[in-house]
């Protein structure tokens, strides 16, 4: 058809059509073949000369056919005709020409190679029949039939000189073979490409049949001697079945017994001079003390120098050995024995450690103008995957059978499936290190040469035919060597990322020092193993286990990864059995949280943060599985610790704005202000936010969610009422009133627990000339509602709004204008109710309105001229009375947070009498909070350095032990615990290092409040 289009068009057709650059040389070279005639391309050429113009390298290919026709003489005819019938012979054999100069000059040296690629049904031949082959070639054997297996012992006597050539002749053959095969679908799309994997399966099984053939041959020399017993043993890439096109064959050679050791010397000697100058070198440094050690040693020689001298390295190493050759049984004798060792290396101290230096060591050698191209042990190079998935495998492998594979592409699935690295993680891996293998195959096809440095970007020739080597071709302006840098750096990258985030993950280093029965977490011995670790019940902890890792599931798997390392963590809490049990409960509650298990696996961090907080405390895990996103933050400690409150007030706030109804609105305050709780708490229980800024996080997110709660309850109540005024009917589009929320106690002073009541009043303030009567009607209707639903039950700590330090207590109205207020406290205040106003300050609602109120009761908190002395001795009445019926039946005095001996009351109300008695004189003690004001009456000269300091420390600790209390019991107490058990989760969640003695904690917070207590009665009752 194009030659008929050409002949209309009066046209004739140039060479260069097809991609020939030498168009004269091209020209005549296809005449020769009888492919080109005078009006062009012959039809019967046209699909060779299609297939050509495909090829990686036209010139080449052209000029191999060239060759090959010379050197074929009278089958010439024969393979022309066949070339252009047989579409898979045509694209085999000039992919191979059109690539693979060393190919091409085989094919010229043994022009009847090209039978080898006939056939449109040819069927792929293993390693026997490779066997079988590469045996004959040496007369080793009768027949090269399929099938033929390996000899005990040669069938012929060969010359191992003489035998060399054929045998290279034929090992070149296999080759010839498989890159034809390898090579076929980048000319014919039609032709299914085999995988990197079969590539790679394929040569290595042609290299063990090498092996085989040499160890014939060697072996034929000792004819009429003792014939040794020796086994060969396949290292490294051929052991793990993923050769090169050119690689070093690495091996390790076994024999039987002593008597054997210098036959078997010479047997090895000679297999490797005759591999090595037919096939391809023979290394055997991975032996026992490498180059200098003995070449060949018995099975027993090998386990001594394992167990006793052998280095991290050598076990790694041992991965991938398999016997390929000699003797069978001593071969599987080696593996059997041997293999069970690898296993154990991830218990050798710093095994994790010594792997990662190890490649650290190897990078470093790589020059630096050559590491961005140097595929093998570069940055992003094929050892970064090799090293990753292998320490993956010792670590884990210990106690998962299924991932001991000595393919690194196998391996990298099966950690996939098996839940050690994300699936996404494995699959990238596995096509990066596929895309650099293959890449390494087509350097290393073209001259046959071992070569693992990319081309430079300098070098566009040799890139643009690497690329259509690899079926990579021309994008739009984009040429083919640009798609192939492109790629190759996408690779690169994706496969050092990747390396950097598995091989350097911190578990690792957490399971390898999980001993190897630890990881099997059924066994009997695991019930001990619990019971050293520190579990109560040990048996129940296997039930908890069992519960976990049941199942065939992937999240099974990870589970099984993750728990050795974490009952070990969790065996350091306070509470191991608790901490298991609110492990299970979080496990199941997040069952289908796709992110959760991942991130336990992938940021050790994580796991470790996790166990500690389960272990301590029963509150996070009753926060948790009702806010997960925050596990997130353990990850990150500026996140966890670095939120200003003001923002998260600020995004509470509006948030909940989008909700009309006060339920909804509440419900969603609700949950972010248990995201903010969970992560106030685990920060403070791991310590990385300071005590005061935890009660300033807990006091503002109370605040955003009063004022979130509060413009919730305005929306509703304005939308279902009416409201009547002086002029008439107030619409839902004006307020009545304004209304303020004062906070009081810890609230105003900014210094809340977790379990805090919020103490307020409510102050309102007519608007539009509507009467108080309206405004307080309205006001009311609100605050009655931001009750109501802030006070529904919930799991989380309770949103109690207290009301009770109001005007008249609790038999007072709920709401007054500001102007009753002041009437009040005018007249009828108290002293202790000019005490309460002292941490009054405006915290939600109208700020002017709140401002004003604060400015108005000033003269009352800080009356002029101070407190006479009758106020004086009424206050301390009072505090008396506190103190002796205050505190609960039953209490300790000296332990009880609140009220006890040198507690929070003991130094509030110290403080806040000298603020009633001098804060008009000294303005800087008009302050809400007791830290700052402890602060302000040292430069007032009312309190000592040492006497502040020795209050401050005592609120400070008795503030955290309330706290500490409520982290570990998940309810809120004033007492330090008795029980032992508890003390100790108190003494961890203070911060005390693990395995402290409980009674260190009372014996400091009782020597703490002593002191302080001396300084209140001597501050506070005397003149």
């Amino acid at each position: 058809m194009a030659q008929a289009n050409w002949q209309r068009s009066g046209a004739v057709p140039s060479p260069a059509r097809y991609g020939f650059s030498d168009v004269e040389r091209a020209e005549n070279q296809l005449r020769a073949a009888g492919w080109w005639g005078d009006s062009g391309p012959l039809p019967e050429a046209e699909a060779v000369l299609e297939t050509l113009s495909r090829t990686p390298d036209p010139d080449l290919a052209l000029h191999s056919v060239d060759r090959l026709r010379e050197s074929s003489g009278r089958e010439w005819g024969e393979l022309a005709e066949r070339l252009a019938s047989e579409a898979g012979l045509r694209a085999r054999l000039l992919a191979v020409l059109g690539y693979s100069s060393a190919l091409a000059d085989h094919l010229v040296a043994h022009p009847d190679d090209w039978r080898r690629l006939g056939g449109e049904d040819v069927r792929w031949r293993g390693v026997d029949e490779f066997s079988a082959e590469l045996l004959h070639s040496v007369g080793a054997m009768d027949s090269p039939s399929p099938g033929g297996g390996v000899p005990e012992r040669p069938l012929a006597t060969v010359d191992s000189t003489a035998a060399v050539a054929p045998l290279r002749a034929a090992y070149r053959g296999l080759l010839l073979e498989i890159a034809a095969f390898d090579l076929a679908g980048v000319v014919d799309p039609n032709l299914t490409a085999p995988s990197y994997e079969e590539v790679t399966g394929w040569l290595s099984d042609a290299a063990v049949a090498a092996l085989r053939a040499a160890w014939a041959v060697a072996a034929s020399e000792l004819s009429g001697q003792h014939t040794p017993r020796l086994s060969v043993i396949a290292m490294g890439k051929c052991g793990g079945r993923e050769l090169n096109y050119v690689s070093d064959v690495d091996v390790v050679f076994v024999a039987d017994s002593e008597e054997d050791v210098a036959p078997a010397t010479r047997l090895a000697s000679t297999l490797m001079r005759v591999a090595g100058a037919a096939c391809f070198d023979v290394d055997a440094a991975l032996r026992p003390e490498g180059k200098a050690g003995a070449l060949v040693r018995t099975l027993d020689g090998h386990l001594s120098y394992y167990r006793r001298w052998a280095r991290t390295w050598e076990f790694q190493a041992l991965l991938k050995a398999r016997p390929v050759a000699g003797d069978v049984e001593l071969g599987e004798r080696y593996s059997e024995a041997l293999w069970p060792l690898v296993w154990t290396a991830a218990e050798r101290e710093d095994f994790v450690a010594d792997v990662r230096s190890m490649r650290q060591r190897v990078e470093h050698h790589v020059p630096t103008e050559q590491a961005d191209r140097e595929l093998k042990l570069g940055r992003g190079g094929l050892r970064d995957v090799e090293f990753a998935v292998q320490l993956l495998q010792l670590v884990h492998g210990r106690g998962d059978e299924n991932i001991r594979s000595r393919c690194t592409m196998e391996a990298l699935r099966v950690l996939g499936e098996r839940g050690y690295v994300a699936r996404s993680d494995s699959g990238g891996m596995a096509d990066s290190y596929a895309f650099l293998r293959q890449v390494e195959h087509r350097l290393q096809l073209r001259r046959l040469r071992r070569t693992h440095l990319f081309p430079s970007p300098a070098e566009r020739t040799t890139l643009h035919r690497l690329a259509r080597s690899l079926g990579l071709r021309s994008q739009g302006s984009q040429e083919a060597a640009d798609v192939l840098l492109g790629e190759y750096r996408k690779h690169g990258n994706r496969v050092r990322r990747l390396h950097e985030k598995l091989f350097y993950r911190p578990l690792l280093e957490s399971v390898a020092k999980v001993p190897t029965e630890a990881l099997r977490l059924t066994t009997g011995a695991a019930v001990d193993r619990l019971a050293a670790l520190g579990y109560t019940s040990p048996e129940g902890a296997l039930r908890h286990i069992a519960a976990l890792t049941s199942g065939m599931t992937r999240r099974a798997s990870i589970q099984g990864t993750l728990l050795p390392v974490l009952l070990d963590l969790l065996g350091r809490t306070p509470d191991p059995d608790g901490g298991l049990l609110a492990y299970r409960n979080v496990s199941e509650a997040l069952a289908d949280t796709p992110w959760y298990l991942r991130l336990l696996r992938d940021e050790a961090v994580v796991a470790e943060r996790l166990a500690f907080l389960l272990g301590t405390s029963k509150l996070v895990p009753e926060l948790l599985v009702r806010a997960p996103e925050v596990l997130r933050l353990l990850a990150d400690t500026s996140e966890l610790s670095g939120r200003d409150p003001d923002e998260v007030a600020g995004s509470l706030c509006s948030a909940v704005s989008r909700h009309v109804d006060p339920e909804r609105a509440a419900s969603a305050a609700r949950s972010l202000r248990r995201h903010e709780l969970l992560r106030v708490a685990a920060g403070d229980l791991l310590g990385v936010l300071p005590p005061h800024d935890v009660f300033a996080a807990l006091s503002s997110v109370w605040v955003a969610v009063l004022q979130a709660t509060l413009d919730a309850a305005v929306r509703d109540v304005v939308a279902r009422s009416e409201w009547s005024g002086p002029n008439g009917v107030v619409s839902g589009a004006e307020l009545p009133a304004r209304i303020a929320v004062i906070g009081m106690g810890r609230l105003g002073g900014a210094e809340l627990g977790y379990g805090s009541d919020a103490d307020v009043m409510f102050v309102c303030e007519p608007e539009g000339g509507v009467r108080d009567s309206t405004a307080v009607r309205f006001a009311t209707a609100v605050v009655e509602q931001v009750r109501r639903v802030l006070g529904k039950p919930s799991q989380d700590p309770p949103l109690e709004v207290d009301t009770d330090l109001r005007p008249e207590g609790r038999s007072g109205p709920l709401v007054r204008t500001l102007d009753s207020y002041l009437n009040y406290y005018q007249r009828w205040a108290q002293a202790w109710e000019a005490q309460a106003l002292l941490r009054a300050r405006p915290v939600a609602g109208d700020a002017e309105l709140g401002e004003r109120f604060r400015a108005a009761v000033d003269p009352i908190r800080y009356p002029r001229g101070g407190l006479d002395l009758t106020k004086v001795r009424e206050i301390r009445r009072i505090k008396a009375r506190v103190d002796a019926e205050r505190l609960p039946r039953g209490a300790d005095p000296t332990t009880h947070t609140k009220l006890g001996r040198g507690g929070l009351a003991d130094v509030e109300w110290t403080l806040q009498l000298l603020q009633l008695r001098f804060a008009e004189e000294f303005p800087e003690l008009r302050t809400t909070s007791t830290v700052a004001g402890l602060h302000a009456a040292i430069r007032a000269g009312l309190l000592s350095e040492e006497d502040a300091t020795i209050l401050e420390n005592a609120w400070t600790l008795a503030m955290r032990a309330r706290n500490a209390v409520m982290l570990v019991r998940g309810k809120g107490s004033d007492q330090l615990p008795k029980h032992s058990r508890e003390l100790n989760a108190v003494a961890a969640a203070l911060g005390y290092p693990a395995g402290s003695d409980a009674g260190q904690v009372l014996d400091d917070y009782l020597r703490v409040t002593r002191r302080a207590r001396a300084v209140v009665e001597r501050v506070f009752y005397e003149d």
